[in-house]
């Protein structure tokens, strides 16, 4: 199914272009949600065209059949809801700069996506995949990549983006800048601190270099940790898709079965909203229903083998 347009013509609004200019500015969004603000009223924008309607001036009936016309044509409820966050984000701007009189979008809701659960590592999982040996091509690296990643639950670009003055060993410590530029401090556990001073100790690199180097020096990027997290996850029989923010799933999700800790969790996350980091206690909820349906002598299900009065 098609979840998102096909590409749209440039925005052209100076009212878009200035509100994306206040994004990257004032509220200093990454380059990958300024895209994602851009193409989605990119999508507006070709849609209003032909209707004779600048963007700008669009009102709810008209937000109502755009919604209406992306979801005949196959976008997914997830894509629907990003649409009209934008929408509503970039109208809200116009009101607090009197160039509305309301937001159009303030009442308009999207066709409810299912909750997709996050796809995790088991603990045995997890330790299988980041013991890489460390005697292979770049193990030192990889076994120092695949630790911090579990150890502290980065996000992808946190970690490429991450230089050895951000990271403190005899503390354990990370320092990064998350979405929005927002820093946080995240302990890194005993093993990741020893697999990153054995790396760094074999490379000898200097506070501002890169903690992963890819080619020339420069920091190492994101489709190249995907692929290799992809083939150390081969290599170690993981027969799971494995990707990097699987890791970062997998981190949440054990230290929120151990410690119980919601608050905790989101504060190591970097979550700026509660709800985002609550989808790890239905993962909670999920494993404690197979235990449940698994031990209870009332919850189990009877087996073909078992008799009328098992």
């Amino acid at each position: 199914m098609s979840t998102d347009a096909p590409a749209a013509p440039a925005v052209t609004s100076a009212s878009v272009e200035a509100f994306l200019a206040h994004l990257a500015g004032e509220r200093q969004l990454s380059a990958h949600t300024l895209d994602a603000y851009r193409r989605d009223l990119s999508a507006l924008a070709s849609w209003a065209q032909p209707r004779g309607v600048v963007i700008d001036a669009l009102d709810v009936t008209q937000l109502r059949a755009f919604i209406a016309d992306e979801h005949r044509r196959g976008c997914a409820p997830k894509t629907l809801q990003r649409r009209l966050s934008a929408c509503r984000s970039f109208f809200g701007w116009m009101l607090r700069h009197g160039h509305v009189a309301a937001n159009p979008v303030a009442g308009l809701r999207a066709p409810k996506a299912p909750r997709k659960l996050p796809k995790v590592l088991d603990p045995d999982e997890a330790k299988a995949l980041v013991e890489t040996p460390t005697d292979a091509p770049l193990g030192l690296r990889d076994r120092a990549l695949l630790e911090l990643f579990y150890s502290s639950g980065l996000r992808l670009s946190e970690l490429c983006g991450l230089r050895w003055s951000q990271v403190d060993l005899e503390d354990g410590l990370v320092t990064v800048h998350g979405k929005g530029k927002r820093e946080r401090v995240v302990p890194v556990g005993t093993h990741a601190r020893a697999a990153m001073l054995e790396w760094r100790t074999s490379t000898g690199a200097k506070l501002d270099e890169p903690v992963f180097p890819g080619r020339g020096g420069a920091p190492i990027t994101p489709r190249a940790v995907q692929l290799r997290v992809r083939q150390l996850a081969e290599r170690q029989g993981l027969f799971k898709q494995v990707h990097p923010h699987m890791l970062r799933h997998s981190f949440a999700s054990h230290i929120l079965e151990s410690s119980g800790d919601l608050r905790g969790v989101q504060e190591l996350l970097g979550h700026a909203d509660l709800a985002t980091t609550q989808i790890y206690t239905h993962l909670d909820y999920q494993h404690l229903a197979k235990v449940y349906d698994a031990a209870h002598p009332r919850a189990r299900r009877k087996s073909k083998n078992d008799g009328d009065d098992a």
